[in-house]
């Protein structure tokens, strides 16, 4: 596929996304497919563990759920200071989901969109923390539940007084409110952010390797993909512990 079109025609196949409608309503559909797979997928990993969850001798798997269940578990305890039996559950399915997001980088470059090419379909972008929309839907919903959480927490009095009253007090309410935007809209905006550009920069390494001759490919995509089975985990990590303390922090009621 990469004599295609030249280098630049491979690169730009790769990170076309298969997509319908125009504008605003443009639809994603490779990152909409996967996402709802790969969420299916965590969801039965779960669930076939815990319904053969054994107080003796556990197997691989129920080892795998109990490693990760305890590892969200702690950073909950040592992150998040409010009460809240939804939390714990969140960080789990933000950890996985992200981290089965990421780990999709690992397939090589080809195999998915010429499987897809294959069924008639003329783009496929495999990875969804590389679409920008995958990324900012995931962050944007963690800035709802910060809302959710504020409010619940402090009432919708105490949440308008944050806003307008800190930090500087009532008499700078309108530069109060001008921070405290700002504040806000940076916590969505970052995540999001951060996520695809690691991502989309790991998979256009990928992309660029597979442009090398094939006797260069292994001497330098095995290092990088050792390398990012690191960055791939290390961004689910940054992702659940992120939203954790932003959750803890609109549960705090001064």
């Amino acid at each position: 596929m990469a004599s295609e079109g030249g280098a630049t025609g491979y690169i730009v196949h790769h990170l076309t996304p298969l997509s319908v409608g125009e504008g605003f309503w443009t639809l994603h559909l490779d990152t909409l497919f996967f996402s709802v797979f790969l969420g299916g997928l965590f969801i039965l990993f779960f669930k076939s563990v815990a319904e053969r969850a054994t107080s003796g001798v556990p197997g691989l798997a129920q080892n795998i759920a109990e490693m990760l269940v305890e590892f969200v578990d702690t950073q909950v305890k040592d992150s998040f200071h409010g009460r809240s039996a939804l939390i714990a559950p969140l960080a789990l399915t933000i950890f996985c989901w992200v981290f089965l997001w990421n780990a999709m980088d690992m397939l090589p470059v080809d195999l998915l969109p010429m499987i897809g090419s294959l069924m008639g379909m003329e783009y496929m972008r495999v990875v969804p923390s590389t679409d920008l929309n995958g990324t900012f839907a995931l962050s944007i919903s963690v800035f709802f539940l910060i809302f959710f959480y504020s409010i619940k927490v402090k009432g919708l009095a105490g949440f308008a007084h944050e806003m307008t009253c800190t930090p500087f007090g009532p008499k700078m309410m309108p530069f109060n409110l001008l921070l405290k935007t700002v504040e806000e809209l940076a916590k969505p905006i970052s995540l999001g952010l951060r996520l695809f550009g690691n991502l989309y920069a790991g998979e256009l390494v990928f992309i660029l390797i597979a442009l090398l001759p094939p006797i260069v490919q292994p001497l330098l995509g095995f290092p990088w993909a050792v390398f990012h089975i690191l960055v791939i985990t290390l961004q689910a990590f940054i992702f659940m512990v992120l939203t954790i303390v932003y959750l803890s922090l609109a549960c705090e009621d001064h």
